[in-house]
């Protein structure tokens, strides 16, 4: 089974703009290029899941999502980084319009682009991650059952200061300030992993 990091895109990966959809608006975050790559050397699948309601709302269509993705993997692929794949959601059950405005279980915190992924191949859960920058990206996660990374970046940093306000435990495993923290979270523990499966093996041996 592989490992994965599914990632949100707006707010995570780039900087968050209204309804993007325009490559030359398109302006990745410091440190993320550097972080995926990393996590791809340790082994990681990546992959983005992300809502899309700007096709549900007929402000773009879906070969603008298409079209958007595929630069934002030139620009990181330049930069030694690379998305696996890309899934989006673009329904919205209140204001989509035509085949659009249904309730499915693509969008987030729903899990459909998860499973969508799972269907490509077997996800180990237990050594997989989800980061993002919302509290729906996170309960997303939990859904799924994998590990959980709130960034800083985006709307991060007001939705974990709203959750303490409110009294409310926190919705994700782990904060970081950007994704440059969260990869270095993820590699922590999987280097913890991998040294405890070492070592019971070679306990096993004795």
């Amino acid at each position: 089974m592989d490992k994965v990091v599914f990632l949100d895109r707006d707010g995570t990966i780039n900087e968050e703009v209204h309804y993007l959809h325009r490559p030359e608006d398109l302006r990745i975050l410091p440190g993320v290029a550097e972080g995926i790559a990393r996590l791809r050397r340790a082994g990681f699948r990546i992959v983005v899941v992300t809502n899309q309601a700007g096709v549900a709302r007929g402000y773009y269509g879906p070969e603008d999502v298409e079209r958007l993705h595929a630069c934002m993997n030139r620009q990181l692929e330049a930069a030694g980084a690379k998305i696996d794949e890309f899934y989006y959601c673009p329904h919205h059950p209140e204001h989509g319009i035509g085949a659009y405005k249904t309730a499915c279980r693509c969008r987030k915190p729903g899990t459909g682009m998860f499973e969508m992924a799972q269907k490509k191949a077997p996800v180990d859960k237990s050594r997989s991650y989800m980061i993002g920058d919302r509290e729906l990206d996170m309960k997303a996660g939990r859904n799924f059952g994998v590990g959980c990374v709130l960034v800083g970046t985006g709307y991060g940093t007001e939705e974990m200061e709203q959750a303490k306000r409110e009294g409310r435990e926190p919705f994700y495993d782990y904060y970081a300030e950007n994704f440059a923290q969260a990869a270095d979270y993820i590699l922590r523990r999987e280097e913890n992993r991998t040294e405890r499966e070492t070592k019971t093996i070679e306990s096993d041996k004795t």
